[in-house]
């Protein structure tokens, strides 16, 4: 017999969560579901930082993933039949790009401030957002962003070549995601996607997160918080997302992300105490406005 068959058997408590969440996501305005998303990936980087006192970014950037697969393998479980071996091999590419795109912006963080990081990973969705454009205009948003990186070599700021790289690695990555995010979601219903990928990111990383990893890694507190780094930075966001992207134009959303080096800036200085130099801020603020008017560009 058919579990899932309709009237066969009572919803399980993680189908009767996720239906909660979905209702309480209708009562709240899209654009304020986006705003959440943006600040709780940014929190979650904040908290993830404040790890690397007891464990290399390495470990922590599997932990992020590891939980995060196992909350969606609880509410999402993905189909394991009925797919093809491309379909499978999309799905890999989609978790690679995940796990190269964590562990890259978490090495990062390690080295460079939280903001700057952000700032030049951004330059990924923005490459997509222009990539392909004939337009004149989208060259200003090019040399806009190009200015803001300019910015950042201009007035070091704490900022290393090594930071920088892989920062830069983890904007591809995120290029790469976006791009095969859409075609996992193709192939995959709901956010079951999501969950192939959480699966083997958490994988890839585990042989370097293992293997870099400290006694610390078994004290229930680091656990915890490695917990809600993966709540924070990858299954609320996304769940807000997906819940915002039902009710408003994909371009508003994307202004909207727009904001998250801005966001990514404001958290380094709240919650790690990072002040960015002005040249650092007017890099950040290059960066937005040429993402915003990329973003509305490709909505004409």
């Amino acid at each position: 017999m058919n579990s899932d068959s309709p009237g066969q058997s009572a919803p399980g408590p993680f189908s009767r969560a996720a239906a909660l969440v979905r209702a309480a996501g209708t009562a709240i305005p899209a654009t304020w579901l986006v705003g959440v998303s943006i600040l709780s990936v940014q929190f979650g980087a904040g908290v993830a930082k404040n790890l690397f006192a007891v464990l290399p970014p390495s470990t922590v950037v599997w932990l992020r993933l590891l939980a995060s697969a196992l909350v969606l393998l609880c509410f999402a479980p993905p189909p394991l039949r009925g797919h093809s071996r491309t379909d499978w091999l999309v799905a890999v590419g989609f978790g690679t790009s995940l796990a190269v795109m964590n562990y890259a912006i978490y090495e990062s963080f390690a080295r460079i401030p939280l903001g700057v990081a952000v700032t030049i990973e951004f330059l990924g969705p923005l490459a997509v957002a222009v990539a392909g454009s004939r337009r004149w205009r989208d060259l200003v948003w090019v040399v806009l962003a190009g200015t803001g990186v300019a910015l950042l070599g201009w007035d070091d700021g704490g900022v290393t070549l090594a930071g920088v790289a892989f920062a830069a690695l983890a904007g591809a990555a995120w290029a790469c995601y976006i791009l095969l995010s859409a075609a996992t979601g193709r192939r995959f219903p709901g956010t079951s996607g999501l969950t192939v990928a959480s699966v083997i990111g958490a994988v890839l990383v585990a042989p370097m997160g293992l293997a870099h990893s400290s006694p610390a890694l078994l004290d229930p507190s680091v656990l915890l918080t490695g917990l809600a780094v993966g709540l924070l930075s990858s299954v609320i966001p996304y769940s807000l997302e997906m819940q915002a992207l039902r009710r408003i134009p994909p371009g508003v959303f994307g202004i909207l992300m727009s904001l998250e080096p801005a966001a990514a800036a404001l958290v380094g200085l709240v919650l790690l105490g990072e002040f960015l130099t002005v040249a650092q801020w007017a890099a950040v603020a290059c960066v937005v406005v040429a993402s915003v008017g990329a973003t509305r560009s490709a909505r004409l």
